[in-house]
């Protein structure tokens, strides 16, 4: 068995072949699509968050927003830049939507990918100490944002305050016990995916990762699995951890798919660079006829070594479309593989 979600990057363009014309066609058709989804029998509705974009960028509201309208889905991000992040805040704002989703809220957060503007996290307010990089920025406030996540009291009460504080030290609210378990790291590197491990976080692996061997994508990606399992395993942390990869993965089962991903079956990795001094492989895309899809994907070592599955999704085709892509792996693909 293994749990399948759906990935949205939340775009919108004014394109006369979108369904998702402005911000509130997109935000208000990923509720829809998620409600849709759970009750076709997916695990997950996850999203994208980027910032200075036509895409979606606060999560919060829109979690919330499914976590009201849905009962079992698992809601997730894929990832929150946490440069960006007043992690503080950030409790608070993740306490309140997992609450309203009666604890469903699996967080996806990263120190961050190439921005649509040069260092936007300093527009946020952010600045990295002396010394410090904006990655490692990120990083500090993840860590910052994990142990605030424990609700142990770390403010000191005002001693004339406008309503009677409990005793000692304060801690943050709404808070929702679990979902510090309940955090993911996106990891590029085989490095950070082993940092998370050590910090008792989830793994990420999304379409792309730094090309650290020479490898074929799925390959290298597995190779990164095993050293993230290795690592939690070491660390003695007790509970089980879980991993995601991501895919695009498309199963043509009639015309319209064909017209639409008919000619991207056959692609391979490539490689380019996200960073001026870091080269990445990025993943191929799977589009065939669902025999055929199962044939490849059973040789995908990443695919197997994973317990979830986000499948990426092209949001501007519409909440309908997308609901048959989805549709179509569960029913002819997941069952081949033995997902289902």
């Amino acid at each position: 068995m293994k749990k399948i979600g759906f990935l949205s990057f939340g775009h919108w363009a004014n394109h006369p072949s979108y369904q998702a014309r402005t911000a509130a066609d997109t935000l208000l058709q990923s509720i829809d699509l998620a409600v849709a989804a759970e009750q076709i029998g997916l695990d997950g509705a996850y999203f994208r968050v980027h910032h200075f974009a036509a895409q979606l960028a606060s999560p919060f509201p829109l979690l919330s927003a499914v976590g009201a309208k849905t009962s079992k889905i698992e809601i997730g991000t894929g990832v929150i830049d946490m440069r960006y992040e007043n992690p503080l805040y950030m409790v608070e704002d993740a306490g309140a939507a997992d609450l309203i989703s009666g604890g469903r809220l699996q967080l996806g957060i990263s120190r961050g990918s190439p921005e649509q503007v040069i260092d936007g996290w300093r527009y946020f307010g952010h600045e990295p100490a002396e010394g410090e990089t904006d990655a490692e920025m990120g990083r500090r406030h993840a860590l910052e944002f994990l142990d605030k996540l424990n609700g142990v009291g770390f403010a000191q009460p005002n001693p004339y305050p406008m309503f009677p504080n409990p005793p000692g030290l304060l801690r943050l609210d709404p808070y929702s016990k679990g979902l510090r378990e309940r955090i993911w790291w996106g990891a590029a590197s085989n490095a950070t995916a082993v940092w998370a491990a050590e910090q008792g976080m989830h793994l990420q692996s999304s379409t792309l990762k730094y090309d650290e061997s020479g490898k074929p994508f799925h390959i290298q990606q597995a190779e990164q699995i095993r050293l993230y399992k290795e690592a939690w395993k070491k660390a003695g942390h007790e509970r089980e951890p879980r991993v995601s990869v991501s895919r695009s993965i498309f199963a043509i089962v009639n015309d319209q798919d064909r017209y639409y991903f008919g000619g991207q079956g056959n692609g391979s990795d490539k490689l380019g660079y996200i960073e001026s001094d870091k080269r990445a492989i990025f993943g191929r895309s799977y589009a065939a006829e669902p025999d055929q899809l199962i044939k490849e994907l059973a040789n995908d070592e990443a695919v197997q070594e994973a317990d979830t599955l986000l499948l990426t999704i092209p949001n501007t085709l519409g909440v309908d479309y997308n609901v048959h892509v989805l549709s179509s792996i569960l029913e002819h693909v997941a069952p081949g593989l033995g997902w289902r």
